[in-house]
């Protein structure tokens, strides 16, 4: 249903940590002008962890309304309390988002059948398209091949986004869920090569500062222009590394700051990207030509 270079959307916010609404609508229109195929709103990128649940889901109204049908809205509604990640996916369902994208519970450390049982009920609490999410080195849970395949049984789990960086990964869940099981890159350093072996897209932090130069890549790595693709993602792989120097999103808030798209504010527990990094960003984003 998806494909392509997809955003994991930072959300906009003031130095008292208040949300920007007017910069979150410039950074859409950013996206649309610029070819980005799908936002994904209030996902890790989008900092939901430091949300409340009306933020979160007046966020994802608010982004549909932006985004006015031009391309697909997918809600990050993924939580460690399964009866949370129901009521965040039925809002976003009321909403209008074209889908959701659910993280395996963070913390908790589930079984695989307690990831299967989780990803199960809201699948079947909430009739909307859904996309796993599996990105164990910050949740510290890994969702198996084997556990997405059961899951792909279900009408409404469409697809997955994988973040180990581990191509293996791809060709396992490929060969296991079939090819009407969409597989997503979550690596923005892996994401070029992942769609060259079969991957659909990449669900990208990248993608925030250098809308342009992603689309452009994702086209020519899922038409199987390798050479093509390779030489539009190599001014990016600086930002593939830096904009990961400190946690997501703490390095790509403060490129787009630098870029006058949002203001300087992001929460607590998070802080502003330190100085010592500064320069090491910059260089990236040059390089990329962003700046």
């Amino acid at each position: 249903m998806f494909r392509g270079s997809m955003v994991a959307l930072v959300t906009p916010m003031r130095v008292d940590g208040s949300i920007d609404f007017d910069s979150l609508a410039k950074l859409v229109e950013f996206h649309i002008q610029n070819g980005t195929s799908a936002i994904v709103a209030v996902g890790t990128t989008g900092e939901s962890a430091t949300l409340d649940e009306h933020e979160h889901c007046d966020l994802i109204r608010r982004v549909v309304q932006m985004v006015a049908n031009r391309i697909p809205v997918i809600a990050g509604t993924g939580a460690n309390s399964t009866t949370e990640a129901i009521t965040l996916t039925r809002c976003a369902l009321e909403a209008g988002a074209d889908a959701c994208l659910l993280v395996t519970p963070y913390y908790n450390k589930p079984t695989q059948e307690g990831l299967y049982l989780h990803h199960k009920k809201v699948a079947e609490e909430v009739p909307i398209p859904q996309i796993l999410y599996n990105v164990p080195g910050r949740t510290a849970c890994d969702m198996l091949p084997e556990t997405v395949a059961r899951l792909a049984k279900i009408s409404n789990i469409i697809g997955i986004k994988e973040a180990t960086g581990k191509l293996e990964r791809l060709h396992q869940i490929k060969e296991l869920c079939g090819e009407n099981f969409d597989v997503y890159s979550g690596d923005d350093a892996t994401g070029t090569e992942f769609m060259l072996q079969g991957g659909h897209g990449v669900i990208s932090v990248t993608n925030n500062v250098a809308p342009k130069q992603m689309a452009a890549m994702c086209m020519a790595a899922l038409t199987g222009d390798r050479q093509r693709a390779l030489e539009l993602n190599a001014p990016l792989t600086g930002l593939h590394d830096k904009l990961f120097v400190e946690a997501n999103p703490i390095p790509v808030k403060w490129a787009l700051h630098e870029m006058g798209l949002i203001p300087a504010g992001i929460r607590l527990p998070l802080t502003v990207l330190s100085a010592k990094y500064h320069d090491e960003v910059r260089a990236a984003m040059k390089q990329a030509g962003v700046m």
